[in-house]
């Protein structure tokens, strides 16, 4: 006798959590030094890696600065939040 669970829907499909990024976006208030100074001290960056990725802030726009899961992505974002800096949490591009 097979026992059914009205709540589960079989229809649903299961999938890995797709990956999150946090971006960080160009603002007129931050000076590209602190901006460098902060991937530093938050990501672990090396100075080359901090200040291309500020200079894709300042170039482009915006950066990719992480990617993982999304309360991963969350916790950077409110830690550049906290540094003053412009920031959220999207899906990660496709490949």
């Amino acid at each position: 006798m097979t026992l059914a669970h009205p709540e589960l829907d079989e229809r649903t499909e299961t999938r890995a959590d797709v990956p999150w990024v946090a971006v960080v976006w160009d603002d007129p208030v931050n000076l590209m030094s602190y901006v460098t100074y902060v991937f530093q001290q938050h990501f672990g960056f090396t100075r080359a890696t901090a200040e291309r990725l500020m200079r894709q802030v300042n170039d482009e726009g915006r950066a990719i600065v992480a990617t993982g899961p999304r309360e991963s992505m969350e916790a950077h974002v409110e830690a550049m939040h906290g540094y003053g800096l412009q920031a959220t949490v999207d899906r990660a591009p496709a490949p």
